[in-house]
């Protein structure tokens, strides 16, 4: 069976992708480290595609309040 390799994310160094690997896929504790950083400090992260305006619109929280106020408790009546 061969080895699988991968390239650490942070340094893109090669690194053998097997139990032995205690920080895979990093090479190493600092690469994990360095990575978590830059997670942490919103420097890489992954990048929202839907539109700034996406959500419900005033039809959908029309539906919704008419569906509130039809429930059988009065919780959400006047």
């Amino acid at each position: 069976m061969s080895q699988i390799t991968v390239k650490c994310p942070t340094c893109q160094t090669t690194v053998i992708w097997g139990p032995d690997a205690a920080f895979r896929p990093f090479c190493s504790d600092r690469c994990r480290l360095i990575d978590l950083g830059e997670w942490a400090s919103d420097s890489r992260r992954i990048p929202d595609t839907s539109p700034i305006e996406a959500g419900l619109g005033d039809v959908d929280l029309l539906a919704l309040d008419d569906a509130l106020m039809a429930q059988e408790n009065g919780f959400f009546k006047d």
